[in-house]
């Protein structure tokens, strides 16, 4: 057997940058969580889709509301007589398939001839707007009942998890129901819609803060057993710097995939309200409102179908988006 041949001098040390020539510097830089949470979630093409769906559901809204309310072009609750049948004494909307037409591509309500499309855009954004501020409602004091519960433990976590238990069993349809028929249509100088609508919020965001605050309690009771917050602690950092610059910013995964899924609870808790009578008031169109109208007429299915239809897009849209971002977010997912 030969030797290896001897090899020294520049001939024997190894170029680092060699294996990295044609190779750009962006190409082998470190993601971030959140750049790698984007990328699984844009391979989730039905989660995509659904966020698409919410987007143009937003916009809808608040075209909707500033072609009502603030341009006066839409008129949700303008009557058109002229295309009922009054005359045979139905009531019924003239023409095919409850009077669609090019000026009324969904068509008509019976009795009064109200346009389906412009009250369907019209309630969209009273819905959004009750479902999304009654999720904040709920993500803040869940969020923060949850947290103090799971960081302090003790007596204080035992008090939380027993209000908890006392909302969970709380009667909240009915008590909605009796709260929205006792209390005054106007207050605080508010007029008798807005009144509604914040009563709305203010009952679906305050009697659902338990379920996030269970989800959150859970959380934090296993972070606080980790390293970083042993480490802030030996550093000398307080109770509140430890919740709300080390415990919460880990929290906000699964507080935002929960609220995600609680906005349509919180849609069709709004809807079931309306279509009990104890919604929104007439003549301001919501979706449970219109479907209410609709369960009178129930010989005339294209009257109930557009809002419920609208409802099961709406829902189903948030859904799927709230599923892919789960997905996207959980690390142990593949």
């Amino acid at each position: 057997m030969t030797a290896p041949p001897d090899v020294s001098g520049t001939a024997a040390e190894a170029d680092p940058e060699a294996s990295l020539k044609g190779v750009s510097k962006k190409a082998i830089q470190g993601r971030s969580l959140g750049q790698i949470a984007w990328m699984r979630l844009k391979r989730d093409k039905v989660a995509i889709g659904g966020a698409i769906v919410i987007a143009l559901l937003i916009l809808v809204a608040i075209a909707a509301l500033l072609l009502d309310r603030v341009f006066d072009v839409v008129h949700p609750n303008e009557f058109h007589q002229d295309l009922i049948d009054t005359e045979n004494g139905t009531l019924a909307p003239l023409g095919t398939f409850g009077g669609i037409s090019g000026s009324h591509p969904l068509g008509i309500e019976p009795v009064n001839g109200r346009d389906i499309l412009a009250r369907i855009f019209a309630g969209s954004w009273i819905s959004l707007l009750i479902a999304s501020l009654a999720t904040v409602l709920s993500v803040v004091i869940g969020t923060t009942m949850g947290i103090i519960a799971g960081y302090f433990g003790g007596w204080v976590d035992t008090l939380i998890s027993r209000l908890m238990d006392v909302f969970l069993a709380f009667p909240l349809l009915v008590f909605a129901m009796a709260l929205v028929g006792v209390l005054p249509d106007t207050a605080f100088g508010l007029s008798p819609e807005m009144v509604r609508i914040s009563l709305l919020i203010f009952i679906i965001g305050f009697f659902n803060w338990p379920y996030i605050g269970r989800i959150v309690r859970g959380q934090t009771l296993s972070l606080r057993e980790r390293e970083f917050v042993d480490a802030a602690r030996s550093l000398g950092a307080r109770g509140p710097y430890i919740l709300f610059r080390e415990l919460l910013p880990n929290l906000v995964a699964p507080i935002l995939v929960y609220a995600t899924l609680l906005i349509p609870t919180n849609i069709l808790f709004e809807s079931a309200l309306s279509f009990l009578g104890v919604g929104i008031n007439a003549p301001t169109a919501t979706w449970g409102g219109m479907l209410s109208d609709a369960s009178r007429f129930y010989t005339m299915p294209h009257f109930m179908l557009w809002p419920g239809l609208a409802i099961f897009v709406t829902v189903l849209a948030f859904n799927l988006f709230g599923d892919g971002l789960r997905d996207a977010l959980d690390p142990r997912a593949r």
